[in-house]
């Protein structure tokens, strides 16, 4: 028992600082399916909505952004990695429209999410942060057999 005040429910949001934005807004918007929220102009800020949560883009040349330090580039991210629960999961069709659009494509698993063990499709955005799309448990592609599973 603890006399914590509260409990934590989901992710509500996630920052980004892009180098980007129109890009990085165009990949979540037009590919992943999210929608602009609000825009924040003299914070330098757009906020997607993703679901239940949110996704913050920050301009690194903005005011939030360059309380952060260097931009984000190939010796430092500004993130491990965000995970994006999706549903239906059908692995080739989720690959065969990201690389319509020229998304860049990582490893594909099986990883452990909040739901459990299942199916997880890592990807990339224009700013070279690694986006996890996760399936639900136990709808595991018989083809992942010779996939390696990492978490």
């Amino acid at each position: 028992m603890t006399d914590r005040p509260f409990q934590l429910l989901q992710i509500d949001h996630v920052v980004l600082r892009v180098r980007d934005m129109a890009a990085t807004e165009a990949f979540y918007c037009g590919v992943l399916g999210c929608q602009v929220e609000r825009r924040l102009e003299k914070s330098g800020m757009v906020q997607l909505r993703a679901g239940n949560s949110l996704i913050d883009l920050v301009d690194v040349a903005g005011p939030i952004g360059r309380a952060g330090g260097t931009p984000p580039g190939t010796q430092a991210r500004n993130m491990d990695h965000l995970c994006l629960r999706a549903d239906p999961f059908d692995r080739d069709a989720i690959v065969s429209y990201l690389q319509a659009r020229g998304v860049r494509i990582g490893e594909f698993g099986v990883r452990y999410g909040a739901e459990g063990e299942g199916p997880s499709q890592y990807l990339f955005d224009p700013e070279g942060n690694m986006v996890e799309l996760k399936g639900p448990p136990d709808e595991v592609p018989i083809d992942t057999a010779s996939s390696s599973a990492t978490t």
